[in-house]
């Protein structure tokens, strides 16, 4: 199915749920298209609200708060996946909502997510469910170990997981989750990870990024390799596995598609509905970046080109990252800060793209 509704002149509002850094960036590529943004954000001097013409501060529980925020804009997007359902049929009574609420359902929950992966043919790690040390048991002896358990909800950066090494630290790994509902995750031998950029307009079309290669440390993105290390034909590959996603889900907007290389194919790791850390780097690597191209989808617009024109290098700046500022500054380098005033350990902010040449 596809949206037929007129696309948003310039002048229109867009409704940001969220106001971190993605948020900000998706303002920031609003205003280049003419278009006003209105941040939904319960906390005060957030990232978004710096760059943004309106911040609602309030709470995603005020039902008064939210039909406001809902009648001062044109159409609703959303920087995170993990807003409350209540709060999106609150929104969603008055404005449409790009991505639509199938594409939040699914990402929402790790099984749900896992299992609508599995039904489209794609490929997953093994998985069960666990609610429960009994369930935990049984799970382990279909998925195995060594094994990753994680919460269904509300887990990223590589919180709310627990490695087991084998079946002997099933005890532990629970205890750590405190009781939420989980699930088992085999570990993939992979060879290296790349994520996808996707977007599908509302007329149905799709234009993916070229796939970058990502590199973790403790769990957190450090950084994306653009090109990364693929064949055509894996690339074809996994830009198709991309617009599978995105047509299963209607989608209207842009998602990340995270993939594990293996010597038997791409196995799909996790979907993100939203602009996604490894896709800064088209910020430097494009014309039309990954904030730009949802901005477009989500307004009704075309979807613009997304040729790289340039190889880049992004390094996510996390906490103490902050210190070689200095440096940064005169690297030559962009650089791309989020405006937290408070550097924590393991907190994301900025990032830098680094063109390393001529795509």
């Amino acid at each position: 199915m596809t949206e037929t509704t007129p696309p948003l002149a310039p002048g229109s509002t867009i409704g940001i749920l969220g106001g971190g850094q993605l948020g900000r960036m998706l303002s920031v590529a609003a205003s280049r298209l003419g278009f006003k943004t209105c941040i939904f954000e319960p906390g005060g001097d957030c990232p978004a609200s710096h760059v943004a013409n309106f911040h609602m501060k309030a709470g995603y529980d005020d039902t008064e708060a939210l039909t406001r925020f809902a009648q001062s804009v044109d159409v609703v997007t959303y920087e995170f996946e993990n807003i409350p359902t209540a709060a999106l049929d609150t929104v969603e009574a008055i404005r449409p909502i790009r991505p639509g609420r199938e594409a939040l359902r699914v990402s929402q929950d790790r099984l749900t997510e896992k299992t609508f992966l599995a039904d489209l043919g794609l490929t997953v790690a093994p998985f069960a469910a666990v609610d429960g040390a009994e369930d935990l048991g049984t799970a382990l002896a279909q998925v195995g170990a060594p094994a990753i358990l994680k919460t269904r909800r509300f887990g990223y950066d590589g919180k709310g997981q627990a490695r087991l090494a084998t079946a002997q630290d099933a005890d532990a790994a629970l205890a750590t989750l405190d009781g939420a509902p989980a699930i088992l995750e085999g570990l993939v031998p992979f060879e290296r990870e790349v994520s996808v950029i996707g977007a599908r307009g509302a007329d149905g079309s799709v234009a993916c990024f070229d796939p970058g290669e990502n590199l973790h440390e403790d769990g957190i993105l450090r950084t994306t390799t653009v090109p990364a290390r693929l064949s055509a034909s894996q690339r074809t590959d996994a830009v198709l596995v991309a617009a599978r996603i995105l047509n299963a889900l209607d989608y209207v907007g842009v998602l990340g598609v995270e993939l594990f290389v293996t010597p038997d194919g791409f196995v799909v790791n996790e979907i993100a509905p939203r602009v996604h850390n490894s896709g800064h780097w088209t910020q430097n690597g494009c014309d039309i970046d990954q904030f730009e191209q949802h901005i477009r989808a989500v307004a009704g617009w075309p979807l613009g080109d997304g040729l790289r024109h340039s190889d880049v290098v992004m390094e996510n700046l996390i906490g103490a990252d902050m210190d070689r500022l200095p440096d940064l500054r005169t690297s030559g380098a962009a650089l791309h800060l989020y405006g937290k005033a408070e550097v924590r350990a393991g907190r994301k902010m900025g990032h830098v793209n680094r063109r390393t040449g001529a795509a």
